[in-house]
């Protein structure tokens, strides 16, 4: 009976894999890309370019800042003894008259005078005021902003090249895990044919029917394949753990795998959009704009600087504060390099070798690109013509096993040569199972090759 439901389940789970060939191009898509907008929120690596790409809206707004005025609380105190003086002779000017007056006078009103000697260095003196400066013409600020503008762009590009490849790990990452999920159930398929042709050796066995080499020989299939059971199980946890890993969980988070009725795999992807959307083309063009602006920056040297200043403070002797200390100070600077021995020609020209050299880079990466895609499209139709040969394999090796099951069952063929034919039909259930990841994974190379996986920035 138990024999009997074997052999009419055999076509029907060659059926249901073969349906699933046919659907498997989107498992589970949705989930999938449930799970790329949770490694967008928390894969580690993402963060570090999303940090740099902060440092660069920041560097923005410094420069932005830089046409405000600025605002600095300034202040003095000088304490000195010593050194030089200026002499001042009143007595010697003043006396000989005050002598006069008092003798004309009759009196002492006038008293006689001291030579004076003041130092040049203030002593217990205090300067303290509010500057405010505002830069009025200054070309280096206005270049400086549009240069920090094109590596916020840059950095753009760079979280996005991430975001891809990210996209494109966790996508193989996942294939990779259904597929030891596949292997696992293909294993245990195998196990119950092993015990049921245990199971009937054992009984020819009793009956005198066959000797006991038959049976140890599927005792032996049974062994083996209970230890590429347990690999396959090993395998499943690290493509689980690596699988988290990129999402940033519990290494031992469960991962959902359900099936979607979609398109045909089988059909090729469009590979029209090319290479024109790759953010490695956009980080290039964006550094030829950087250099150019820096050029323009270097240039801009022989444009006058003009700001402007005022001070508000207070400056006196003893901490006195009065009107008479209370003073306003405004003033306008002009800077104007009129010589600065080529200076900013040889830094024009170090830009200009930049932009030359990141033309170049644009133009290589462009071809280098381009070969990567035609190599993505040539291994995509290598693994859709594997998945086309594994699933005839499968038909094949399942009617194969099915004939020879018979033929042992009537007294015709060797147990080795039944184990043959079962080894050939759980070969098959694995390879196509690694040929489903296998096509999947390179269209994921596709897919990161034209960049044309949905990015949301926001994320």
């Amino acid at each position: 009976m138990y024999t009997s439901f074997i052999k009419r389940s055999i076509p029907i789970v060659v059926l249901i894999i073969l349906m699933s060939i046919n659907t498997w191009a989107q498992i589970n898509n949705r989930q999938l890309d449930d799970y790329i907008a949770t490694a967008f929120l928390q894969n580690q690596g993402l963060k570090e370019q999303q940090f740099d790409l902060d440092k660069a809206m920041a560097a923005l707004k410094e420069a932005q800042a830089m046409y405000l005025p600025t605002v600095s609380l300034l202040g003095s105190y000088t304490k000195s003894s010593g050194g030089r003086t200026i002499d001042v002779p009143v007595g010697d000017l003043v006396n000989p008259v005050y002598t006069a007056l008092n003798q004309l006078t009759n009196s002492n009103k006038f008293p006689q005078l001291k030579n004076e000697s003041f130092l040049l260095n203030p002593n217990n003196f205090y300067d303290t005021k509010v500057r405010t400066s505002l830069p009025l013409i200054n070309a280096e600020i206005r270049y400086n902003k549009l240069i920090k503008q094109q590596l916020i762009t840059s950095q753009q590009a760079a979280v996005n090249v991430y975001k891809r490849a990210l996209v494109k790990d966790i996508k193989t990452a996942y294939y990779r895990y259904y597929q030891s999920l596949q292997s696992i159930a293909t294993y245990n398929s195998a196990i119950t044919l092993i015990k049921e042709n245990i199971r009937e050796n054992e009984s020819l066995l009793r009956n005198g029917v066959r000797n006991g080499t038959a049976l140890l020989r599927s005792q032996t299939e049974r062994e083996k394949t209970n230890a590429a059971l347990i690999q396959a199980q090993n395998n499943t946890q690290n493509a689980k753990s690596y699988f988290n890993f990129l999402l940033n969980r519990p290494l031992k988070d469960s991962i959902i795998v359900q099936g979607e009725t979609i398109a045909d795999v089988i059909s090729a992807p469009d590979t029209s959009a090319g290479t024109s959307h790759r953010e490695e083309l956009k980080q290039l063009q964006t550094l030829q704009q950087v250099y150019t602006l820096d050029y323009k920056l270097q240039r801009s040297g022989f444009i006058p600087k003009l700001n402007t200043f005022i001070d508000l403070g207070s400056q006196g002797f003893d901490f006195a504060v009065n009107n008479k200390t209370r003073y306003y100070l405004w003033g306008v600077n002009l800077q104007w390099d009129i010589f600065t021995g080529g200076q900013r020609k040889y830094k024009a020209e170090q830009s200009r070798a930049n932009y030359n050299a990141a033309t170049a880079q644009l133009s290589q990466t462009e071809q280098l690109l381009q070969l990567q895609l035609d190599e993505a499209y040539h291994n995509y139709q290598s693994a859709r013509a594997a998945y086309k040969s594994t699933a005839a394999q499968l038909l094949f090796a399942s009617k194969y096993y099915n004939d020879q099951l018979k033929a042992y069952r009537a007294g015709q063929l060797l147990y080795l040569e039944l184990v043959d034919a079962q080894d050939q039909l759980t070969g098959a259930r694995l390879q196509i199972a690694d040929a489903q990841a296998n096509l999947q994974i390179t269209i994921a190379e596709l897919e990161r090759d034209q960049a044309t996986y949905p990015i949301n920035n926001s994320n």
